[in-house]
């Protein structure tokens, strides 16, 4: 007979099998408390700022399961408003579409979710003032925007004490280079990468295209986001600074204030053409060129996240960042290029604001919410979003759609104090603008009673004024005419130095009067021309145009002839008429096609009480 084990003749006493028993149950227990901490850990928890730090699990390790009531709580629903990026707005209502689908209970109570989008940097901003026009109902109880990198500014501003400096990363992105496929393949891009250093001496070349036999496509236009708004933006200013200092991954150890670095920073970001508030006004006009068959004359590389590539190849662009619209697949698709001395990556965390509008019950259901997003179910939606779960891994088919790299050499994310100095660094390293704001001064702008829109628009664009430095180059130009008579004002305050004709500029506003017509196409072309035979090659030359109606001249001059002019001139000395529609009569179709032949972007103030906030982020394009 085989041996019996010893114990199993023993007789043990009641209490032992009871005490073992009751082991064994916190070991089960604790193993789920383990898994919690593993995602919210012990500085994560009531009264701190929120949940943090989470311990992500290594490639092909296991991914906790979702584990939803058996019946969803009681109403009425705890609310939780979950705040997110522009850039990965689409993937968080995804997860809480799923989140919502399955029946939930927290405290004994179902949840209701909303989400909302805003820029990373004007988010960052409202967070570390605590939402002070925001209603207590209606403020965040979690913060997901696409980067660590303004957790870490917000914490800053807000004084360390009430924003947490990492967060739950729940999906990844890198930041990458795209560029039109083609394009790619002539510097050879699609096979070796380059490094950073590389892509902005090449941005600096402006004739790359014609020494490569390539002369139809013009000067090589290189884009990038404003750093002060969006990540892509502030990740390509941190490989600017990186590239000039000679280590991509060693901001942290660099004077960033040191005058040799700071004039290297300048010389490349001369390499660029233009900057704009997001990522995705870039890809909004890349397909609008592509759809014409001429996606050269607008672009021929932009810093954006490989989600934002993904997007573009499936036909997924949008002209706000917000609204999404969907279409056949460009003719010519974009290439993701990661440089061979490393990406930043979006790394999406969640933190629980720890605000007194965040109620226990909130506080609650914003963790059970963060912990179901890095579930295994949680993480297929991800992926399916167009983004690496939080392990690196890809869904096959959106890594074939958007040319992802398999692996990532992942930089480091500068710390709070880099991140800080580089975006103060930017009003002055920036590549400078020569713009000349041209305004429509017909008798429209007059006829409401109270404050007119003349007045708006003159107090708008006063304070659009503070964006820029001495050393822009900047003028003031109105449009108008009585009967058949010449177009009038014209030229009131010539572009020159900013420092020399601010105030020129400021009283020259001041004293504007409307006219009477809007010979709209004779004064875009008749300025954009000017500004033509006058460009300079180490500035964004642009328009400003505010318009409030349509083109009401028997002056010569048509929309197709104007269209014409400016494609031309964007072919060698690009001329960028950003164009902003002024209240609910201004031609929409007409500044948008003006904006769009010009390589610019079309700005909607239709509604004439936020003009100041559009004018304000138009400016940020340079």
């Amino acid at each position: 007979m085989g041996r019996r084990h010893a114990a199993a003749d023993v007789n043990y006493p009641r209490w032992i099998w009871i005490a073992a028993s009751a082991v064994v149950v916190l070991l089960i227990v604790g193993g789920a408390f383990v898994l919690r901490m593993l995602i919210f850990p012990t500085g994560s928890g009531e009264g701190g700022a929120s949940a943090g730090n989470g311990t992500t699990p290594s490639a092909g390790e296991p991914l906790a399961q979702d584990s939803p009531a058996a019946i969803a709580g009681a109403s009425p629903c705890i609310s939780l408003n979950i705040l997110t990026s522009l850039e990965n707005a689409e993937m968080v209502r995804a997860l809480v579409s799923e989140y919502v689908a399955k029946p939930r209970s927290v405290d004994g109570r179902c949840v209701t979710p909303a989400v909302t989008e805003e820029k990373s940097g004007v988010a960052a901003g409202k967070v570390a003032s605590r939402f002070p026009a925001v209603p207590a109902g209606d403020r965040p109880s979690i913060w997901l925007p696409d980067s660590s990198a303004w957790l870490r500014i917000a914490a800053a501003g807000a004084g360390g004490s009430t924003v947490p400096h990492d967060g739950t990363s729940v999906a990844r992105s890198a930041i990458v280079v795209a560029l039109p496929e083609k394009m790619a393949g002539e510097l050879g891009w699609d096979g070796k990468p380059p490094s950073w250093s590389e892509v902005f001496a090449m941005a600096k070349d402006q004739n790359v295209w014609g020494q490569r036999g390539h002369g139809d496509w013009g000067k090589f236009k290189f884009g990038k986001a404003s750093p002060l708004v969006s990540t892509s933006g502030l990740m390509a200013l941190a490989a600017s600074y990186g590239a000039a200092g000679g280590s991509v991954g060693g901001l942290d150890a660099m004077d960033l204030h040191a005058p040799p670095l700071v004039e290297k920073v300048r010389a490349v970001e001369l390499g660029t053409s233009h900057y704009m508030a997001t990522p995705e006004h870039f890809l909004w006009h890349t397909r609008e060129a592509d759809d014409a068959g001429k996606v050269s004359e607008f672009l021929s590389a932009v810093v954006v996240d490989e989600k934002s590539v993904w997007d573009y190849n499936r036909g997924v662009v949008s002209e706000d960042g917000k609204t999404k619209k969907s279409g056949p697949a460009p003719k010519e698709p974009l290439r993701a290029i990661y440089p061979n001395d490393g990406v930043h990556v979006a790394d999406n965390p969640a933190v629980v604001l720890d605000g007194d509008w965040v109620g226990s019950q909130q506080r609650l259901a914003a963790r059970d919410f963060i912990a179901f997003a890095v579930t295994e179910q949680g993480q297929q939606l991800v992926k399916a979003s167009g983004y690496r779960s939080i392990q690196g891994a890809l869904d096959a088919g959106v890594a074939e759609t958007g040319r992802y790299a398999e692996t990532l050499q992942q930089l480091p994310l500068p710390k709070a104090e880099a991140l800080i100095s580089m975006q103060d660094s930017f009003p002055d390293i920036r590549k400078r603008a020569r713009a000349l704001f041209l305004l429509d001064v017909s008798d429209s702008m007059v006829q409401e009673p109270g404050v007119t829109k003349l007045q708006r628009a003159k107090d708008a664009v006063r304070k659009a004024l503070d964006h820029f430095t001495g050393e822009d180059e900047i003028g003031l130009a109105a449009f108008s005419h009585v009967g058949d008579g010449p177009l009038q004002p014209g030229i009131v305050s010539p572009v020159a130095p900013f420092k020399t004709n601010k105030e020129d500029i400021v009283a020259k506003l001041g004293e504007l009067q409307a006219v009477e017509a809007t010979p709209l196409f004779e004064a875009v072309s008749r300025f954009a021309g000017d500004q033509a035979k006058d460009y300079k090659d180490t500035f964004i030359n642009t328009i400003v145009l505010l318009s409030d109606g349509k083109n009401d001249s028997r002056h010569p001059g048509d929309l197709a002839g104007l269209s014409e002019q400016l494609s031309h001139q964007n072919h060698s000395t690009p001329v960028l008429v950003f164009t902003l529609a002024y209240g609910p009569d201004a031609d929409v179709p007409t500044l948008r096609e003006i904006a769009r032949a010009s390589g610019a972007h079309y700005y909607d103030a239709t509604d004439p009480n936020r003009l100041e906030e559009v004018l304000g982020e138009l400016v940020t394009s340079f």
